[in-house]
């Protein structure tokens, strides 16, 4: 199956090295590979930094004598990793094209030591959303159970989910964080990442976490950071509307992987501030946009899910509701208070409906997922 940023990449490739990052197991070595002839992990352009042969040959200064795009995967798990890119770069840009793949943020990891500035381009693979399935609304239920990574997804079976599920979480905090953070109470951290679908789209209070794990503001904080480096997690801020008192503390927490929520309500939530994070993604990775995904709520707690920005200014913003109701209050009230643009009420119904004096539409989730386009 080939994924949304496939054409993205290539295009990207033609001018520069391209980088992609994301959660792991989300489908990163898969996309990678399908740049090489042969399409398998046994191609000789294709170097795992994990592999000990391909691991000797970098370091050597190595490359294949043949192919044109080579794959480098997970090679930021080399302290040296920037400079070792930076020379392979520099000195075959004319004859290869370099494909550098990982698990861990590259975008956060890659800052530091000698820049790679000017030589590459960043894209980042999230999990299967609808739009990017084109298919019906079995597969919205199947990414609503089953998550939007792969192996599970396509499985589509329940003991092979839990069992997924169990060892992702394994690899992510004792592999993954291991090899790129110093920290010695991984225990513990295992056990933050566990509690945290219980507190998917709800405003994330770092004090109470602090009291549960027993520990300083600051290593919590710090914990919650470093799960977000590793794509486990992301947080939203609130949105300040001038004519309001808008909450400026907290950020609302949610999951790459919603199918761990329990409450239908909040797995939902998450699926769609995904779908959203994945179109600030996409225009800020292909059209250089600076976009941000955030929250509207006031003093009175008065909220409305989402707010998408664009260059500081807000595009539109998006309502969560299982059921087909009529308009939500919230939006209501804060479309005569605010200059947001466009509002949309998105739900699991059939109901598409608009609300002219008020910027807004009552959308099912399918159609809301076109509008995306992601």
């Amino acid at each position: 199956m080939n994924r949304a940023i496939k054409s993205d990449v290539a295009s990207d490739l033609q001018e520069k090295m391209v980088f992609v990052g994301g959660p792991r197991q989300v489908g990163k070595t898969t996309l990678a590979l399908s740049f090489l002839p042969s399409g398998s992990e046994s191609d000789p352009c294709y170097l795992n930094w994990d592999h000990p042969s391909a691991r000797k040959m970098l370091l050597s200064g190595g490359l294949p004598s043949r192919g044109e795009v080579v794959v480098l995967d997970e090679i930021h798990k080399y302290k040296g990793w920037r400079n070792l890119v930076k020379g392979f770069y520099d000195t075959n840009k004319s004859s290869r094209k370099f494909l550098v793949t990982g698990s861990a943020r590259l975008d956060h990891y890659r800052k530091g030591g000698d820049s790679l500035q000017g030589r590459y381009h960043y894209h980042r693979l999230h999990p299967f959303s609808f739009a990017e399935l084109g298919a019906g609304k079995a597969d919205l239920e199947q990414l609503l159970k089953f998550g939007g990574f792969p192996e599970p997804f396509l499985a589509a079976h329940e003991r092979q989910w839990k069992r997924w599920q169990k060892e992702h979480l394994s690899r992510v905090v004792r592999e993954d964080l291991l090899s790129l953070e110093q920290v010695r109470e991984i225990g513990q951290i295992e056990l933050l990442a566990q509690t945290l679908p219980d507190r998917v789209g709800a405003p994330l209070s770092v004090n109470n976490l602090r009291e549960d794990l027993s520990v300083s503001f600051e290593t919590a904080d710090r914990w919650i950071r470093i799960l977000e480096n590793l794509y486990f997690c992301f947080r939203i801020s609130p949105f300040g509307l001038p004519k309001l008192r808008a909450l400026k503390k907290e950020r609302k927490l949610y999951l790459w992987d919603w199918s761990v929520c329990v409450d239908e309500a909040a797995r939902f939530e998450n699926l769609v501030a995904s779908n959203l994070l994945k179109y600030c993604h996409h225009l800020e990775d292909t059209e250089g946009e600076a976009m941000e995904l955030r929250f509207l709520r006031d003093a009175a707690g008065r909220e409305v899910d989402f707010v998408v920005l664009k260059n500081r200014q807000p595009l539109f913003a998006v309502e969560c509701k299982l059921g087909e109701r009529g308009l939500s209050r919230q939006i209501s009230y804060f479309a005569q208070r605010s200059n947001i643009p466009k509002f949309y009420q998105v739900h699991l119904g059939e109901t598409d409906v608009e609300f002219l004096e008020h910027r807004a539409r009552v959308i099912p989730f399918l159609q809301f997922s076109e509008v995306l386009g992601v």
